[in-house]
């Protein structure tokens, strides 16, 4: 008898969520869990002072670990709340790829309507540059701007273009607000903005940024401008960092062409100003089957550029250069390439490798004082 009204009490509990489901069916949400693992094990040349070889399960080559969670609610008449929650980790050790932050990758929540106004998101999240120049930054990036985020390729000697697509915090915003439209005609525009959250300076530690761009058929143009208040209270004239740059992609048969420009400037203070002039070329060639090749090329050439506190590396534009004491100039030029074999939708092999080389003042930390570095790379990736 008793556990007869045990099971009526209980339909009677799911007859009442039911009801209270139907009564608001127009608001339909989802939440996704979601990640990628890409395991990447390589050996690096020059990699101490003595020019020893390092080989070992490095930060992955392509893509940021992750575990995440995505969500969206229909508000009806087109409008939707959305969100996102994304974490990176170390896949050779498990452990948090930033110390003590949790959600290091994405922490967002905002609406949007595809129709009319396009998407806001509010919190921390990849710069609206990063967004735009990601088409062309590398062979690796969307065929496409969109509304999703997008990136460079993840740790080797030929991400550091990233950084001029970069804010007052790294490559994402703290406390960014963002906005992107794509039109039905192809164009894409958005505005970036951050908070610098310093009281009685509303400028410090801010950045504003707007993008434009082009979706056809068969090719894509992109451009952003950016500019940041890096926030160094020690010496104000140190603070003013611009770039700007333009790109774009052209899709033919199993090919595809990538190629942009950035320009990047900087306040120094008593260092004087910085100025970098950055080019990159790239294809990836997919015939059918289940290859697909990629090969790059990028200069990067740097004037009168700091160098980090103990002189071994030169800065990545939207650095701090508050604690540096020497500039130098040089260029540091690199070329890539790749091999992927995918074992399905979703799971793929890869070999990888870069040459770097420094030309002049350009220094690189990991490279030791040499004046060159090789990374070979082997690994695979998984989506779920």
């Amino acid at each position: 008898m008793k556990k007869s009204m045990a099971a009526i009490a209980a339909l009677g509990a799911l007859g009442a969520l039911g009801a209270l489901g139907a009564g608001s069916a127009y608001a339909q949400s989802s939440v996704t869990i979601y990640g990628l693992i890409d395991a990447t094990i390589s050996t690096t040349n020059n990699a101490n002072a003595s020019g020893a070889r390092l080989t070992g399960i490095s930060t992955a080559w392509f893509s940021g670990n992750r575990l995440g969670f995505r969500g969206k609610e229909d508000l009806g008449g087109g409008l939707d709340a959305i969100f996102k929650l994304e974490a990176e980790y170390l896949v050779a050790t498990g452990a948090m790829d930033t110390p003590g932050v949790l959600f290091n990758r994405d922490s967002w929540v905002g609406l949007q309507d595809q129709r009319t106004f396009g998407q806001v998101t509010i919190g921390r999240q990849n710069t609206l540059a990063r967004d735009f120049a990601q088409v062309y930054g590398d062979a690796y990036g969307s065929s496409a701007i969109g509304y999703e985020e997008g990136g460079f390729t993840n740790n080797n000697n030929f991400k550091q273009m990233i950084f001029y697509a970069g804010s007052a915090t790294g490559t994402r915003y703290d406390n960014g607000v963002v906005w992107k439209k794509v039109f039905d005609n192809g164009l894409v525009a958005g505005a970036g903005y951050q908070f610098g959250e310093v009281a009685g300076s509303f400028n410090s530690g801010t950045t504003k940024s707007f993008g434009l761009g082009y979706n056809a058929p068969s090719f894509v143009l992109a451009s952003f401008y950016n500019e940041a208040d890096v926030g160094n209270k020690a010496d104000a004239s140190t603070e003013k960092h611009k770039s700007w740059s333009l790109g774009g992609s052209y899709m033919f048969g199993i090919t595809r062409l990538n190629a942009g420009y950035f320009h990047y400037t900087a306040e120094q203070g008593a260092l004087g100003k910085r100025t970098d002039n950055a080019w990159t070329v790239s294809a990836k060639f997919a015939p059918q089957g289940v290859m697909d090749y990629e090969i790059g090329y990028q200069v990067m050439k740097a004037s009168n550029a700091a160098y980090n506190s103990d002189g071994t590396g030169t800065l990545n534009a939207y650095s701090d250069a508050s604690g540096s004491t020497a500039t130098g100039s040089g260029k540091k030029s690199t070329l890539y390439g790749s091999v992927f074999y995918h074992l399905s939708k979703r799971t793929e092999l890869y070999v990888a490798a870069d040459y770097m080389k420094l030309g002049d003042g350009y220094r690189v930390a990991s490279a030791n004082g040499f004046k060159n570095q090789t990374e070979l790379a082997v690994g695979m990736r998984t989506r779920f």
